[in-house]
């Protein structure tokens, strides 16, 4: 009497992920953000929590028209981003996705690289902790939302590959109120963050990740970044006069925040699972969004 149908959709990833707040000086270092996300073994997690079931989100604005091609910049996205190509990190210019694991639980490739990025950065491993050249250790703390199931399980598989490297990760869970509060004063080092974006984004993305947003408590922009690149991408994004002006200033914000290196990524689902009843049917032709937009169906469905 029920059918299951999985809905293939063109709708943006958005980002959902560790984020990183930057507010902390051990986190300011791109490199160690880049370690970190090493350090984050997703074959090897989404093979244990998903039955490798989910891919991976690759940019804020993947799995969409919008989101960032790979390779290097090209056209129009290219002349958006070479004046500030000084400064931007790299990966911006010449492409970027996020590191791969090699799928096992000990992911040693992973952990060298991210080993070789902490030395860079300042770091070492010292009698098995480690620790700067002063011999503090690196450490953080990861907040998430008490009875988060499916966080706390990508939490505890994340700490014990940390745990490789030789640093320790403590983890506070808290009731979603004090998440609330804390998160809106951006006090936090790590936590659980998600952004869903849509196909047509505007002034909210100042909100949330402009310099001016990183200051204001209660934005959405709790890693902190303040980027002039990123704010010039927003500004040309609003004031563009043509859809393909509009969709290569958006390729060239996600590279920009992809590259940041902020959020250390989890997957998304490209596509819509419904269960419904056999006799409706729906046309052949989908929609970018695909079945639905929010709560509300985005195409007609029928019955036979």
């Amino acid at each position: 009497e029920l059918v299951q149908s999985e809905i293939a959709h063109q709708r943006p990833t958005g980002i959902w992920g560790f984020v990183m707040n930057t507010r902390n000086p051990v986190f300011q270092d791109w490199r160690v953000r880049q370690a970190l996300t090493h350090a984050f073994n997703y074959e090897f997690i989404n093979q244990t929590l998903n039955g490798d079931a989910q891919p991976r989100i690759t940019s804020y604005f993947s799995n969409s028209v919008l989101g960032m091609e790979a390779g290097p910049a090209q056209g129009r996205v290219l002349e958006l981003l070479t004046p500030f190509a000084d400064d931007l990190l790299p990966g911006a210019m010449d492409g970027y996705l996020p590191p791969e694991g090699d799928g096992t639980e000990r992911n040693r490739g992973a952990i060298r690289a991210a080993l070789d990025l902490m030395e860079q950065a300042g770091w070492t491993v010292q009698d098995g902790v480690m620790a700067d050249a002063s011999g503090a250790a690196f450490t953080f703390d990861i907040l998430l939302n008490q009875g988060t199931t499916s966080h706390q399980q990508i939490t505890d598989l994340y700490v014990s590959a940390l745990d490789r490297l030789g640093i320790t990760a403590t983890v506070t869970a808290i009731d979603a109120a004090q998440l609330r509060e804390r998160t809106n004063a951006f006090d936090f080092d790590m936590a659980v963050y998600r952004r869903s974006l849509s196909l047509s984004p505007g002034n909210e993305q100042n909100f949330y990740w402009s310099a001016k947003a990183a200051d204001e408590e209660g934005s959405r922009n709790w890693m902190g970044m303040k980027s002039p690149a990123a704010e010039a991408m927003i500004a040309a994004m609003l004031s563009a006069s043509s859809h393909d002006d509009f969709v290569a200033a958006t390729r060239a914000l996600d590279r920009v925040l992809t590259t940041g290196r902020y959020v250390i990524p989890f997957w998304h689902s490209p596509v819509s699972r419904l269960a419904h009843v056999k006799e409706l049917k729906k046309p052949e032709t989908t929609q970018i969004y695909g079945d639905w937009i929010g709560f509300m169906p985005d195409v007609w469905w029928y019955a036979e």
